[in-house]
């Protein structure tokens, strides 16, 4: 066994910057740099050789760069003017107001975070939109602060063997030359926190990434703190090791960390959330911790802490199949939190119900999400599509409630348009759109401008990127061939793979079965013939990762690689390996369509087309997530229709991609290619409805936008109103809760109706009457409402909507509900009538299980 040798001393060796150049290293740790060209053009212009050698990583070029270089830099005039002006930028965006107490303070919670190529704390979907969330947040001035995990190892690299298998490596992230710092108190000292876990107590070390106004706390257990004994020591310094990895404990140690261990890190750092935003489930037992606090700092019971966490939490979820929600054996949940149960002195049972749909089904998993869903006033799915899958999927947690009416609204995913949309481009936008366009990315008018900019122009911006990613692709698919010591004839195939003047179609993403990612070879035959044709060729670039233990997801990125070393086709078809945030800029920024085709419904949202989208590619799309609210704006195709995904739709779908590319797609893009211009008019012409359609809808800033006005600021303001007067509201509430507990049971209908015509004409007024037996409960205790809707084939009301009864003439312990609702349209119309406690203002915060009785009852 080799010697290790241990440091005596350690310190950190940071770049002797010349005196002109002394802010470098500070632009360079804020990752305003990240979606800034002026910013970004600084550290390229040092050497861009090493730039890119650095993975585009500011901090190791400072540390890598010789000091020669450096000097003839800080000697070069126009260097100097660069430079100058970068700091102008840097500090005019820093330039922040300070928040006043109306406002929102958010503490966002995320699993991981796509901030950097270099930085590997991401895996794919849920990471990047994490990270643009920051940005955004950042752009529009909010007072959010991020919460994640520090992995040493973080997401897989990727790589094939020579056969075309997926190979992984994790290589280790060096902390100190990434733009991250570790938190220090007002001491100096390194803020950590702790918590406990079955194995003893586990350190948390804070770090903290300026990602422009806004900071992003990390947390960090590879630490000396963590020593133990010998067997278990590796156990805790390898929580944070890496991002899904690992067996179920793993899972929740994990979970705890991002939680329990985010929460007080947080408090540790005098940071006062008034509102908790837990994106997905992996950070639900913020819930019980927020729980303990207020039982222990404001003598609290259980009821009433969890009746005022509920106040400010917000959950999101990404989930649309029950598969990909994060369940734990209650013997598991038993072993990591009976103690805490006990310390913050709450029955277990109490907890465990928290996290489970049915409480009477002792074998029910303990589910993450439904801790979430249960502890948060305020949920959201991530498209309109969406929202109605995940009120299906968690029905079960609002008996008898009718499913459009589960109190899931829906916020659509948007895209950090400065991160994405590419320089050229902007360079374009800064000629022909208004001055201040950065500004005013969300101004639908403004962008109108976009049709003013001359086709000629837009087109060859378009072609120059496709020449980039041509290059580019090339480029990385020859190292990766040199790596696995490929053939002489395969480098050279691959050093010509692709055309810049050929059809180009972009498919990447991860490697999860309903994407299907092979859909597009489902007929090899008829594909060939599309990509040979000899008048209007086509090319295809593929990308993606599948996770480790993926092995469906690893087989179709084999049939892939496979087929691309099949001759016919072996320079129109290339995947690119170890997808990440270059490849995909690379890719939305150069393709001319963007292929996305999962089975509808699975698809949560997606934001690769958005991407897209705002380069001016354009989309052939299943109507799934964003694309299914996007459709007739995008100047796209769609494949299928709103059907809901069957197994028979693969040859449909596959049959609708061949015609749609045969028939529509590729005669309009190689229009005029015969003629002097060269210019596809039409293709151009849609290009930029497209731009100026999707760009300020699918931006994160009208995303960030509708989070504050629909949760965030309802959910502050619900924080303020419950915890004025030490908590009195929620004291009272727990209060009236057991009062109409014990009269609920009496509480009934006696009569409803008035005996309405069997025919009313269309515009007549409907009464609705009830009489409900309140058993001692006041009018105001009682919600009771009129369900009314068209009656369907099945004998079910459908599209309903909901009418509240008002309360009036008491006769004894009953009282007389009514209202009246007006005949339309024409056709069968009922309605049914319930009756709820009225403990909740906003339909969208009725609290999980809420008790519920209809007149059918």
């Amino acid at each position: 066994m080799q010697y290790q040798i241990q440091p005596l001393k350690e310190f950190l060796v940071r770049p002797a910057l010349p005196a002109p150049l002394g802010r470098l290293l500070e632009i360079g740790y804020n990752l305003i740099w990240s979606w800034d060209h002026t910013l970004r053009a600084l550290f390229r212009r040092l050497d861009p050789v090493l730039w890119k050698e650095c993975n585009h990583n500011p901090i190791e070029l400072l540390g890598r760069i010789t000091q020669e270089k450096l000097n003839r830099a800080a000697a070069d005039p126009r260097f100097l003017l660069l430079y100058k002006r970068a700091c102008e930028r840097h500090d005019s965006y820093l330039h922040a107001s300070i928040p006043s107490d109306t406002t929102p303070r958010i503490a966002y919670f995320s699993m991981e975070y796509g901030l950097l190529d270099c930085m590997q704390i991401y895996s794919g979907g849920l990471g990047i939109l994490s990270g643009d969330h920051l940005k955004a947040a950042s752009d529009g001035d909010f007072a959010l602060t991020g919460v994640g995990l520090l992995y040493q190892r973080g997401y897989l690299q990727q790589y094939l063997n020579p056969d075309g298998w997926q190979q992984e490596r994790m290589p280790l992230n060096d902390f100190y030359t990434l733009p991250i710092r570790p938190c220090v108190d007002e001491r100096g000292t390194e803020v950590v926190v702790s918590v406990q876990l079955p194995t003893g107590e586990l350190f948390i070390k804070v770090w903290q990434i300026a990602a422009g106004r806004v900071t992003l706390y990390l947390l960090d257990t590879n630490i000396p703190q963590n020593h133990m004994p010998e067997n278990q020591a590796s156990e805790h310094r390898e929580i944070t090791d890496q991002l899904y990895g690992g067996d179920i404990h793993k899972r929740i140690r994990q979970e705890i960390v991002l939680g329990i261990g985010g929460l007080r890190a947080l408090k540790k750092l005098g940071v006062q959330p008034t509102v908790h935003h837990m994106n997905e489930g992996h950070s639900a037992f913020l819930a019980i911790e927020r729980i303990r606090v207020l039982m222990s700092e404001h003598g609290l019971s259980f009821e009433q802490a969890l009746e005022v966490t509920r106040a400010g939490n917000v959950f999101t979820t990404h989930t649309s199949v029950p598969a990909g929600i994060d369940l734990f054996d209650s013997s598991l949940v038993y072993d990591y939190f009976q103690a805490y149960c006990r310390e913050a002195n709450f029955p277990f049972e109490k907890f465990l119900a928290l996290g489970r749909k049915n409480l009477e089904d002792i074998g029910e998993r303990f589910s993450m999400a439904v801790l979430a869903l249960k502890t948060s006033s305020l949920r959201n799915a991530v498209s309109v599509l969406h929202r109605a899958v995940s009120q299906e999927m968690f029905q079960d947690l609002w008996p008898k409630l009718p499913v459009e009416e589960v109190p899931i609204t829906s916020v659509t995913n948007g895209v950090h348009a400065p991160s994405w949309i590419n320089g050229d481009l902007s360079a374009l936008y800064d000629q022909y759109l208004q001055p201040d366009w950065r500004e005013r990315l969300e101004d639908g008018q403004m962008w109108e401008l976009v049709h003013e900019i001359p086709a000629e122009e837009l087109w060859e911006m378009h072609r120059k990127r496709k020449r980039r990613l041509v290059a580019f692709v090339r480029e990385r698919a020859m190292a990766a061939a040199v790596r696995r010591k490929a053939s002489t004839g395969e480098q050279r195939r691959l050093s010509e793979v692709l055309d810049p003047d050929v059809f180009t179609i972009g498919f990447a993403r991860r490697f999860a079965t309903y994407k299907r990612a092979t859909l597009l070879f489902h007929d090899v035959e008829r594909l060939k013939r599309i990509l040979n044709n000899s008048r209007m060729p086509v090319q295809i670039v593929i990308a993606g990762k599948a996770h480790p233990k993926d092995q469906p997801g690893k087989t179709l990125i084999h049939d892939i690689v496979a087929l691309s070393r099949d001759p016919d086709i072996s320079k129109r078809l290339v995947f690119v390996e170890d997808y990440g945030i270059q490849v995909a800029r690379e890719l939305v920024q150069g393709v001319d369509l963007w292929l996305n085709n999962p089975r509808r419904g699975e698809e949560a949202c997606g934001t690769s087309g958005m991407k897209a989208s705002m380069n001016g590619v354009l989309s052939l799309s299943v109507l799934d997530g964003w694309f299914d609210e996007a459709f007739e704006l995008s100047g796209g195709w769609a494949i299928g229709d709103r059907a809901p995904y069957s197994e028979d739709q693969d040859d449909l779908h596959a049959s609708s991609i061949y015609s749609t590319l045969e028939y529509e797609i590729l005669p309009l893009f190689y229009q005029n290619q015969d003629a002097d211009e060269d210019i596809p008019t039409e293709w151009v012409r849609r290009m930029k409805t497209c731009i100026a359609n999707l760009t300020p809808r699918f931006g994160c800033g009208r995303m960030l936008a509708e989070y504050m006005s629909e949760l965030y600021q309802p959910a502050h303001n619900a924080w303020l109103k419950v915890s004025t007067n030490n908590f009195e509201e929620a004291r009272q509430k727990t209060i009236w809760d057991s009062r109409v507990h014990q009269a609920w049971n009496s509480v009934r209908f006696l009569e409803v109706g008035e005996g309405t015509a069997d025919q009313v004409l269309n515009g007549a007024p409907v009464p609705v009457r009830a009489l409900v037996e309140l058993a001692g409960l006041s009018p105001s205790d009682v919600r009771v409402e009129a369900v009314v809707g068209a009656i369907g084939v099945n004998g079910r009301l459908e599209n309903t909507f909901t009418l509240p009864l008002v309360p009036g003439e008491a006769r004894g312990t009953a009282v007389l509900y009514s209202n009246e609702f007006t005949a339309q349209p024409t056709g069968r119309v009922g309605y049914s009538v319930r009756i709820s406690p009225n403990h909740f203002e906003n339909p969208l915060t009725r609290p999980c299980n809420t008790v519920l009785k209809w007149v059918s009852d």
